[in-house]
């Protein structure tokens, strides 16, 4: 079976990046295993109504379980770290969060997890996180080291026999992608202060993009998707507040940068999978 391996860091970072592309694979019958190192539990609470800060680990699990039934992922794997917050805070300093948990220790959850399953592809941030995020660039680095830790059969020899995955790619967030939502939301008549501040750190080249997926025949499932997380995509969410159609306008194009093997200057691919 074609399967596909998607390493994150919380629920909902599946959902922006890449859940129009694997509900589309999962349709045409991939599977689709979903690894999520924390539960998010430093996220926002739209509403009060739907959880505490003491709660909101457990009920963004039950988000992510949605969202993964949405896209129809047949796996979810919790890592079980928790919650690294944004750079810079105080959570950072936590000794179980994930941005402090030993690479001799992630890495081999990783691997095992590779070698089990048995990926065609791999997907995971790129080395910022998209925009930096502590939990985003660590699990870049845990999910880099396995990938290639689970392809050598003297490198964790109890955790099974060696698995070489065709590809590792990263997910990406453009500038351009960006200024379009920024854009949506002027004309919307809306503040964009917070959007402007990641896109002045989103760092990823445009060129070094290797494969653009249209997703329009899956954008309604991708929207579902978002919506299981109601804790983070709430009604003042800036998506919410701009018209639904340019909202899945934005999110209409996937981006994603092939890193394994190493690409060639202008290599474009036009799938997931080897053809």
């Amino acid at each position: 079976m074609k399967t596909i391996l998607v390493c994150l860091a919380h629920p909902d970072d599946e959902a922006f990046g890449v859940a129009g592309m694997l509900s589309r694979y999962a349709q045409d019958g991939a599977r689709v295993v979903l690894v999520c190192a924390t539960r998010g539990e430093e996220g926002e609470i739209a509403d009060p109504s739907l959880g505490t800060p003491e709660t909101l680990a457990q009920v963004r699990e039950d988000e992510m379980r949605c969202a993964a039934k949405t896209i129809g992922a047949q796996e979810l794997i919790f890592l079980d770290y928790r919650d690294s917050g944004m750079a810079g805070t105080p959570p950072n300093q936590r000794a179980d969060a994930f941005v402090n948990a030993p690479a001799g220790e992630v890495i081999p959850k990783l691997v095992g997890i590779m070698r089990r399953v048995q990926p065609q592809v791999v997907l995971t941030f790129e080395p910022f996180g998209g925009y930096g995020h502590p939990d985003h660039i660590a699990i870049h680095h845990h999910t880099v080291a396995a990938f290639h830790a689970a392809a050598d059969a003297d490198q964790f020899p109890d955790l099974g026999a060696a698995w070489q995955a065709d590809r590792l790619f990263y997910t990406v967030i453009l500038r351009s992608q960006l200024a379009q939502i920024t854009q949506a939301m002027v004309e919307a008549g809306m503040p964009n202060d917070g959007f402007t501040a990641i896109l002045d750190n989103l760092q990823w080249p445009e060129d070094e993009v290797h494969l653009r997926m249209d997703v329009s025949t899956t954008i309604d499932i991708k929207w579902q998707t978002l919506l299981c997380h109601r804790t983070q995509f709430g009604e003042n969410h800036p998506f919410r507040r701009i018209p639904e159609t340019a909202a899945k306008a934005t999110l209409a194009t996937e981006y994603l940068a092939l890193v394994w093997p190493v690409p060639t200057q202008g290599t474009m691919v036009t799938g997931l999978f080897v053809e």
